[in-house]
């Protein structure tokens, strides 16, 4: 019996060791906030994540952005920006998320919720800034995130090919060009070449 309760404190301690800490908040706004163009961020809205593990809006802003920050349980990094009037979208997918649904159930929940008037999207192109790295990370020591790049994504719900002229992928390294055209969803991802 005492080893097997030995066994099962070593257990526990492992498994405490393993997950993953939350950043204090202002790790988390730091982190957050480098996704989002730099005369916006002191003043940008931050959603970060309590010591449940919640997401929760740990700084409220004045403009128009809205960051989220790095998810400490998944790999790499991954911060972005959001204009406000992208909430709505943003928070139903969270939501479905949450449900237990998949990839395409967001997607086919939302197109519908959108058609029906029952969810909002902008009324003019919105941008989402994210900056991300499979090997990325917030250096407390320099303020910055390394190992990440940015990528742009611009909604334009229902917009296509023939109403916007943009491509259905891009012609050069980095180029614009439109996905899921058509749809609630569709936007113009630009995704500049990553940094040596």
């Amino acid at each position: 019996m005492k080893n097997f309760n030995s066994l099962l404190i070593l257990l526990v301690v492992i498994t405490m060791s393993c997950e993953a800490q939350i950043p204090n908040k202002e790790e988390q706004i730091a982190g957050a906030v480098m996704a989002a163009p730099e005369e916006k961020r002191a003043e940008a809205t931050v959603m970060g994540f309590d010591e449940n593990e919640k997401l929760v809006v740990i700084r409220q802003g004045t403009n128009e952005l809205i960051c989220l920050a790095d998810d400490p349980n998944q790999e790499g990094f991954n911060a972005s920006c959001y204009h406000k009037d992208l909430e709505p979208f943003m928070a139903r997918g969270r939501a479905l998320k949450e449900e237990g649904k998949e990839r395409q159930e967001i997607f086919d929940i939302r197109e519908k919720e959108v058609k029906e008037g029952k969810l909002k999207m902008p009324e003019n192109p919105s941008t989402l800034h994210v900056l991300s790295g499979a090997e990325g990370k917030y250096d407390a020591a320099s303020g910055k995130v390394i190992n990440a790049n940015l990528r742009y994504v611009v909604y334009i719900p229902f917009a296509t090919p023939e109403s916007t002229g943009l491509p259905i992928r891009p012609l050069v390294p980095g180029g614009p060009w439109i996905m899921d055209p058509g749809t609630h969803r569709a936007h113009i991802m630009i995704t500049p070449p990553a940094e040596n």
